[in-house]
């Protein structure tokens, strides 16, 4: 039996609010996904540590600042620099849709928008995250 996903959600940067990516962490441990939570004004450094030492499959990141498009990518390069760019990034908040291609081309899989249901953000990390160094 394969073991279950094990997905880090962070907040980037000088959030202060918490309660949706809570809310998205409960519907994914209700899905039988591991998540590990490592609270609010992480630095990418330390997300990106956490996500190596936790031995992650992915990463989930919320932001509400407006900093996305610095935080997003920098976590993602310092994943790639450390040889764990197959941990999959993925992100949601309050991001402008005109943003979302270029986070897409500096490496994050999938950005959501207020108003996703957690029902659609399950479903995405079931069909594209995979536990890594597990053959699929």
């Amino acid at each position: 039996m394969a073991r279950p996903l094990r997905i880090l959600l962070a907040k980037p940067g000088l959030d202060g609010h918490d309660r949706g990516i809570k809310v998205v962490a409960r519907a994914l441990r209700d899905a039988g996904i591991e998540v590990i939570y490592t609270g609010l004004h992480q630095t990418p450094e330390m997300i990106a540590s956490a996500a190596i030492q936790e031995d992650v499959d992915a990463v989930g990141l919320s932001i509400l600042s407006g900093a996305h498009n610095v935080l997003f990518p920098r976590v993602v390069q310092l994943l790639r620099e450390a040889g764990a760019d197959d941990i999959v990034v993925f992100g949601g908040g309050i991001i402008p849709e005109d943003d979302i291609p270029g986070l897409e081309a500096a490496g994050v899989r999938k950005v959501f928008l207020p108003g996703t249901s957690l029902a659609e953000i399950v479903r995405w990390v079931q069909d594209n995250v995979k536990p890594r160094g597990v053959a699929v």
